[in-house]
């Protein structure tokens, strides 16, 4: 039983730091899978007994949350402890196996910790949970599974009952009853009934296959002479203006003696902003080139903006209330128009449209996917894309499987990334438009990420009797079960918060950040 309570996993956060630990996160049901061996095994060279602190080895408490009031605590020899210790005997066996050195990361060493917790939390929900509904595994079962601990030559032995110090002998006790009741829970968790009409309509959903041709066009082609004529109807959002703030958080009163002080010479303006401003302190106040679109956030007050927008260079302005804050403005380099054959200007116009009016570039990708459309209908769809030198993308026999569940056929494009295919997978209206236009005509443009794509449905087909079985039988025998494995952790770490109380990394860093 306890094997398969340690194979249970949980989706979690990517992260781009290193290989390992993107790997770690995008698929977390590895565990004890080659990739989370990989990590352990610098536990098993490196960090043990190193990463476990000494608070652990005395009287310290090294609790990182609980479950229904029940303390998730790392104490030498219990589950939370045992999951570390057998992750790192497995490593330990495949480094030798592979004859790989591993250098230490502390980055790793979290990971670690993290995935001795969360099989920590499930032990102790799954105990909580057997607990709330009145179970407890019998005596005598509990009594014969725990005397096979002192057996010798295939025998109970009572000298060796006898040698083990009663305390020993108690947790064993204990932790005997408690595989029991998990095993319980996990055999009628597991033994789900799957109802035959069930079964039916899954391997209905895939009867149902089309295949597609696919062209795209990306939202980042979109022209220089384009960004041009944004920032020619828009002149007035890219003028710019040098300025330097002193920014006082403490009181009107305060802001008002520092503006005098400036103003009758007691103080520079940077040393002024170096000893009393809460921004660009470090830079004696000084803000950079400001865009007007930039300002209006920076200068909430419109009137208040607009005088100083007229401010010569080297003038100071009155108070500005800035949020919670007072501000006193100096002039650095007066306000400009816009140079739209600077080029720093016009990168200024592409980063602007590409954060804030992204909308207007994706409706230029969709009128040249409209324009295609047409072509396509006229001549033919491979034809539009020849002349155009497009490529044309290749998708099916694909049923609707929206998020790619590995039950049915899955998305795959040849030249697309993983992130991509499965952000398609995931759009709604990706499958509505591909399974809704007519065979042997050009689908709706729709967005798509950083691409509008146009879909081209060949033919539609149905799908044998034997591949109908085949998913029947995996459905019914292995999927569910899967499913449940995959997800019983990811549901007792957030599905239920009220219980939950996560507490791991504000005690890991407490502990291990010197």
């Amino acid at each position: 039983m306890a094997q398969k309570d340690k194979k249970i996993t949980v989706k979690d956060k990517e992260s781009s730091s290193s290989e390992i630990s993107r790997r770690f996160k995008q698929n977390p049901g590895l565990f004890i899978g080659t990739v989370v061996v990989l990590v352990l095994v610098i536990v098993s060279f490196v960090l043990v007994p190193a990463i476990v602190p000494e608070s652990s080895r005395g009287a310290g408490d090294l609790t990182f949350g609980y479950y229904d009031n029940a303390p998730i605590t790392y104490v030498p020899g219990n589950m939370f402890a045992q999951y570390q210790e057998q992750a790192v005997q497995n490593l330990q066996a495949q480094a030798q196996a592979q004859g790989r050195d591993f250098s230490y990361d502390y980055r790793t060493a979290a990971e670690v910790w993290r995935w001795a917790f969360e099989g920590a939390v499930v032990h102790t929900a799954v105990l909580q949970m057997m607990k709330r509904s009145n179970y407890t595994a019998p005596v005598k079962t509990v009594d014969r599974e725990a005397a096979m601990q002192y057996q010798e030559n295939g025998r109970f032995s009572k000298s060796l009952y006898d040698r083990t110090p009663e305390t020993t002998r108690l947790t064993r006790w204990r932790q005997v009853s408690d595989e029991l009741s998990k095993k319980m829970f996990y055999d009628d968790y597991f033994d789900l009934l799957i109802p035959s009409t069930e079964v039916e309509f899954i391997a209905e959903m895939s009867s149902v296959m089309r295949d597609f041709e696919m062209v795209y066009f990306k939202v980042d082609d979109y022209p220089d002479s384009e960004y041009l004529a944004y920032a020619q109807e828009n002149s007035s959002l890219f003028d710019s203006i040098h300025l330097s703030m002193i920014s006082v958080s403490s009181s009107e009163r305060e802001a008002r003696r520092i503006l005098a002080s400036i103003s009758d010479g007691t103080v520079t303006f940077e040393d002024a902003a170096k000893t009393q401003s809460q921004s660009y302190a470090d830079r004696g106040g000084d803000m950079g080139v400001r865009y007007a679109y930039e300002l209006e956030s920076d200068i909430p007050d419109a009137d208040a903006r607009g005088i100083i927008l007229g401010l010569g260079r080297g003038e100071l302005s009155d108070l500005v209330r800035t949020g919670d804050n007072w501000a006193i403005f100096r002039i650095e380099e007066e306000f400009k128009e816009a140079d739209f054959e600077d080029e720093a200007v016009m990168e200024r116009v592409r980063y602007y449209l590409r954060e804030r009016e992204r909308g207007r570039m994706e409706t230029w990708a969709e009128d040249q996917a409209k324009i295609f459309n047409a072509e396509a209908i006229e001549s033919g769809f491979e034809n539009a894309a020849r002349w155009r030198n497009m490529e044309v993308y290749k998708l099916g026999p694909l049923p609707i499987n929206y998020g790619s569940a590995d039950l049915f056929p899955a998305l795959t494009i040849s030249g697309f990334n993983e992130m991509d295919i499965q952000n398609m997978s995931r759009n709604e209206n990706f499958w509505k438009i591909a399974f809704k236009t007519e065979l042997q005509t050009p689908s709706e443009p729709f967005v798509q990420g950083n691409n509008v794509i146009v879909l081209f449905p060949l033919e539609q087909t149905t799908a044998d009797e034997e591949a109908l079985e085949r998913i029947k039988t995996m459905y019914s025998s292995y999927w569910v079960d899967y499913v449940a494995k995959q997800y019983i952790q990811y549901y007792f770490l957030t599905g239920v918060k009220d219980k939950m109380e996560d507490n791991f990394w504000d005690v890991y860093f407490r502990l291990f950040t010197p």
